[in-house]
């Protein structure tokens, strides 16, 4: 291909692509609206299902050296703490799906991805290029940035997230769907926190109406918290910061071990959860979205990343196979809309089961408590077999 596929937007998703069309043979340019590649936030999962895309992308080791591997998924009541269900992470998951569950800092994975970009003359990252439209030829895309500078490729990949740009142009349908859920994020020196929260594991406490996260970060160094509740803040807009007297009065009545935790933390960055309705088609002609611009989902299965990845390594090989063109484009899209679109759906349902209260809080705890290591693992079949 004589010309690059143009990707906007430089987070995990877009530098994914970038890797993947690399590996491919295809060339690209990344076109990032801030002036630096960076990311922001703390940890995120990697289910079995993206180490499949690491190995295809030749990243698997350099992934492992950064991220911690948990013995176990624990599901713990958050009124009375009690264990309501585990996963076990090692031999019996590997055993099935050929690879373990793992915790990264988000900024170190975007650091092997963005140095793997670095390290290669296929991709061209440029940052400070804040995208502003694109046309589209028969042959070729071009995009304009707010600077007036234009970028000429054989194809468009929007990379650019929640809020995407590129999907407003191709799609049109407006905002994403605010969920009513607001997500408070913090980390702990681990020599900080409790005993009882320093199990090598990916923790969560579920009570009526939010829930809280917490697991090992960077070689144990970190305690990452992710504390999660229903709220109607967004209506009056919202602030980089969360609000610590609202913490505490969501989760007046969790157990002392969730309070105890979250108090030792001063300060809380706050994010809205929002996401979208699942769409069949996420582009036209020699266009289309990836990652978050096209599937974006609620945290509750911790797949935003993992989609992306996976997104990545199928769009690569269809461009690589059919050619970057609107066929290539298209079958990328049918390729993995409905298994976007379940996760989607899915992790609004895992909301739902997370934040149950009253009949539907016994019920689940009485269910889950009940399930084997070899039901609760053939629970994610459908997920982390992968692609």
């Amino acid at each position: 291909m004589s010309q690059p596929v143009i990707i906007v937007g430089g987070g995990i998703g877009g530098l994914a692509a970038a890797i993947a069309m690399e590996r491919k043979g295809i060339a690209s340019v990344v076109l990032e609206r801030a002036t630096q590649f960076s990311e922001i936030g703390a940890g995120i999962q990697l289910g079995p299902n993206v180490w499949k895309i690491f190995e295809r992308l030749g990243l698997t080791e350099k992934v492992r050296a950064l991220a911690i591997f948990p013995n176990r998924l624990v599901m713990r009541d958050g009124i009375t703490a009690e264990e309501v269900t585990s996963v076990p992470c090692k031999e019996p998951m590997v055993n099935v799906f050929g690879y373990e569950y793992a915790l990264i800092h988000r900024a170190d994975m975007h650091e092997v991805l963005l140095r793997e970009c670095q390290a290669s003359s296929a991709v061209t990252l440029v940052s400070g290029a804040s995208v502003c439209g694109f046309e589209e030829s028969e042959d070729q895309v071009i995009v304009r940035t707010e600077d007036d500078r234009r970028w000429t490729g054989c194809a468009l990949i929007g990379a650019d997230g929640l809020w995407s740009k590129i999907r407003e142009s191709l799609i049109g349908d407006g905002g994403p769907r605010v969920s009513g859920h607001v997500a408070y994020r913090a980390v702990l020196p681990y020599e900080q926190a409790p005993e009882y929260a320093t199990e090598h594991a990916m923790t969560i406490y579920c009570g009526p109406g939010f829930h809280l996260v917490h697991y090992p970060l960077r070689g144990g160094k970190l305690l990452n918290l992710v504390a999660v509740f229903h709220s109607k803040r967004f209506d009056e807009g919202w602030d980089a910061y969360g609000d610590p007297a609202e913490l505490a009065q969501k989760f007046a009545t969790a157990h002392p071990n969730v309070r105890n935790l979250l108090a030792k933390i001063d300060q809380w960055r706050m994010w809205i959860l929002c996401d979208r309705e699942p769409v069949a088609v996420w582009g036209s002609g020699r266009a289309t979205l990836l990652g978050d611009a096209a599937h974006p989902m609620l945290q509750y299965l911790a797949q935003g990343a993992c989609m992306a990845i996976e997104d990545a390594w199928v769009l690569a090989e269809s461009v690589s196979t059919r050619g970057a063109n609107s066929v290539a484009l298209r079958e990328y899209e049918k390729q993995r809309y409905l298994r976007t679109g379940r996760c989607q759906i899915m992790a609004r349902v895992y909301g739902d089961v997370y934040h149950a209260e009253g009949v539907a809080r016994e019920l689940r705890n009485k269910l889950l408590t009940q399930r084997t290591s070899e039901q609760a693992i053939a629970g994610f079949e459908w997920l982390y077999r992968g692609i």
